[in-house]
């Protein structure tokens, strides 16, 4: 049907996309999850050859979603809940066109969604965390829809601009400028944006042009982030196009500056505007200076006097802050082989710069609603300096100094973990640079974790003991009683952040130099042991999950020979047994709330074993003698055995899938012994059975399962 009809089988898949979403048939289960994303799949693969039919499609459905008529919280949570699957998909299928390929057709579509989309991304900032997932999804929907439609967003921000510069009244509906805050920009289109600034700015009232300055600060960074070589190409070849419309906002900025208060609010825009242009900021770097470049001069001047406390003014200090990080992390996209004028200028700030954001004594506030900006702002600070110069690491030593405050840690954790997953630049310096401070890290974790556990009043504290270095730094941040909400919100979050940190790059923590064998064994064993406690902690769902994740990634072959070198098999042997029996223990016991997922989980786990196994089949038995490896294949039985009377389907199936990987690692086993299999695995036999079971109530499952991706029978 789909190949003579294929209009009517889109509409289908729509249809049924737009049925399965949580406003429309509830709180959904794990086999409904599975469902919706599969149709959201099936639908980002359609959209590469019907694009008109799926886009008018969820642009219909969003529509109709935003003005449904919800009561009660659980509505409104399936309401939020499915608008993001709804943008969510949009977004996908807008990212997989090709940049400039839009037909008329598709375009007057986009304008149709165009509003649907700008609802979102003009919601209050003040709201519960899906309010602020729906704006950061709209703003991914709009990014990618102005790729190929950026005419139809310029045009709209254009508009606004316009009608507020004949506005006889000081409006502060500045939304839509706002929306330059989230397109997609490259070269050309800063420079339109630069252009029709310049031609408005002067007519605008205050908010508005304050919101220009704003959103414009924002472009910069998405072309710089989209569209890295443009911008080193910048420092190679300038543009005097570019430049000139850089330079003429440069005035008109300045002489919108006339107050302290003013200037703290341009001062990062006009830092981004000589960044733009570099031939500016060559001619002054020198000693004599143009007449009509003097203001630029004086800017540069007047910033780095605030930047060493010398401003006058508390606003401006601040704001030279932000300037001058901003500095710093536009010139990591410049080589600083090439001794380019930006890099001389961030030579001229750094030591002040630092000093003033990464100071103990006194740490770097704008207020108690500025916290979590001044965090960004240090991040962002932390990884330029670290880009710049990954050997000068004073501020590191710092961050990890246990007298200085925790936010300092999570700066630090933050940091590092940007290092490790944003690497855009051939340049940049990789995270191997800082492995000789991962004991001092995994203290960092034992203490925090040890301070979590220690504020769930269910769970008896951990009785892990960190390296003695750090415990003795850690002194200055003991204490006897139990921790305050706040302070236990504050150790979550660090140690959320140091389990990414895990899963981001298991090395950083597994690096152990110089230490014998049985000391990186009892080193990994204590950093196992730790995220292990953690998988059943139903009342840190996201921590719980990171856990996972990190244990996984642990357990992937090449990082299990890490686990002590000089005895990888025997370790394994050790460790990962320890791991399959808690986490059986706590099934067994009905300790897992979501255990559908951990048995899902734990396959992965028993995948990843067999694969370290097979690589070693050799030796695959060394060690594995010892009590707990017994005991641990005995939970597992059990807990496996209990799974089959599941009421939970997927339950059953992925138990009998695990008993084929338990059949397997025997397998493995008696092969290098040459013993029969039932000595090692005695129901082997009945395993196996298991196994086929489950292979064939899969293969009956999957007959009534539409396929993904098979979208050649539309591509008519």
């Amino acid at each position: 049907m789909a190949a003579h009809k294929p209009v009517e089988w889109v509409q289908a898949v729509i249809t049924r996309f737009d049925e399965q979403l949580p406003v429309k048939g509830g709180q959904q289960n794990t086999h409904s999850k599975v469902s919706t994303e599969h149709n959201k799949e099936c639908l980002i693969n359609i959209s590469k050859y019907k694009f008109s039919l799926v886009i008018s499609g969820l642009t219909t459905i969003l529509k109709n979603v935003n003005n449904m008529r919800i009561f009660g919280a659980e509505a409104e949570k399936n309401l939020y809940l499915s608008q993001l699957i709804i943008l969510d998909t949009l977004e996908k299928c807008l990212a997989g066109q090709p940049k400039d390929t839009m037909r008329l057709d598709e375009t007057m579509l986009v304008k149709q969604l165009l509003p649907e989309i700008c609802q979102f991304i003009h919601m209050s900032r003040e709201g519960n965390q899906l309010v602020a997932q729906l704006r950061n999804s709209a703003s991914g929907v709009l990014f990618s829809l102005s790729c190929n439609n950026f005419n139809a967003v310029f045009s709209r921000v254009s508009t606004r601009l316009q009608e507020l510069a004949l506005c006889s009244e000081d409006s502060t509906d500045v939304n839509d400028i706002e929306l330059i805050q989230h397109i997609n920009v490259d070269c050309t289109r800063l420079k339109r944006l630069l252009q029709e600034t310049v031609f408005k700015f002067k007519s605008l009232k205050k908010a508005a042009q304050l919101a220009v300055i704003n959103s414009l600060e924002k472009a910069f960074w998405n072309w710089v982030e989209s569209y890295p070589d443009e911008f080193t190409m910048l420092y190679q070849r300038p543009q005097p196009d570019l430049a000139d419309c850089s330079e003429k906002l440069f005035d008109l900025v300045d002489s919108f500056a006339e107050s302290a208060k003013r200037k703290a609010a341009v001062w990062p825009l006009q830092i981004i505007l000589l960044i733009l242009s570099p031939d500016i900021l060559q001619d002054i770097s020198k000693e004599v200076v143009e007449e009509s470049k003097m203001n630029k001069k004086l800017f540069l001047d007047n910033l780095k006097k605030a930047l060493a406390g010398h401003g006058g003014s508390r606003q401006l200090t601040e704001s030279a802050a932000i300037a001058c990080v901003k500095l710093c992390k536009a010139s990591t996209y410049i080589s600083w082989e090439d001794n380019s004028v930006i890099c001389f200028q961030v030579q001229s700030m750094v030591v002040d710069l630092k000093a003033l954001l990464f100071n103990p004594s006194k740490p770097f506030s704008r207020g108690a609603g500025s916290q979590s900006a001044d965090v960004d702002l240090m991040i962002d600070c932390f990884v330029s300096c670290f880009r710049i110069n990954p050997h000068n690491n004073n501020h590191f030593k710092v961050c990890l100094a246990s007298s200085s405050p925790p936010t300092f840690h999570y700066v630090l954790v933050n940091s590092l973990h940007r290092i490790i997953t944003n690497s855009a630049v051939d340049w940049w310096p990789k995270i191997d640079a800082v492995y000789c401070y991962s004991g001092e890290l995994r203290g960092m974790l034992a203490e925090t974790l040890s301070r979590v556990m220690q504020s769930c009043s269910t769970h008896a504290p951990l009785r892990m003991t960190p390296s003695l270095t750090f415990k003795e730094k850690m002194t200055s941040l003991k204490f006897k009683e139990k921790p305050t909400d706040s302070e236990t919100r504050s150790y979550k979050f660090l140690l959320l952040a140091i389990v990414k940190l895990i899963h981001g790059d298991p090395k950083l923590m597994l690096h152990n130099p110089g230490k014998l064998g049985h000391e990186i064994q009892s080193s990994t064993a204590e950093l196992i042991t730790g995220l292990v406690q953690l998988v059943p902690q139903t009342s840190m769902p996201e921590i719980a999950q990171e856990a996972m994740e990190a244990l996984l990634v642990l357990h992937q072959p090449e990082n299990i020979e890490l686990w002590n070198p000089d005895a990888p098999i025997e370790t394994f042997w050790d460790i990962s047994s320890q791991v399959l029996f808690f986490i059986c223990k706590k099934l067994i016991a009905h300790q897992m709330l979501n255990s559908t997922e951990i048995l899902k989980w734990l396959r992965e786990i028993l995948i990843c074993r067999n694969k370290f196994l097979l690589k070693n089949k050799e030796n695959a038995t060394v060690g594995s003698g010892i009590p707990i490896c017994r005991q641990a294949q005995t939970k597992l039985e059990v807990a496996l055995y209990m799974f089959l009377w599941s009421p939970d389907i997927e339950a059953v199936l992925v138990s009998m899938s695990c008993f084929r990987h338990l059949c397997e690692e025997a397998d493995i086993r008696c092969g290098v012994d040459d013993v029969p299999v039932q000595s090692i695995l005695p129901n082997y036999n009945t395993f196996m059975e298991f196994a086929s079971v489950s292979n064939m109530m899969s293969t009956g499952l999957g007959r009534h399962t539409c396929k993904v991706g098979t979208c050649d029978q539309v591509n008519s």
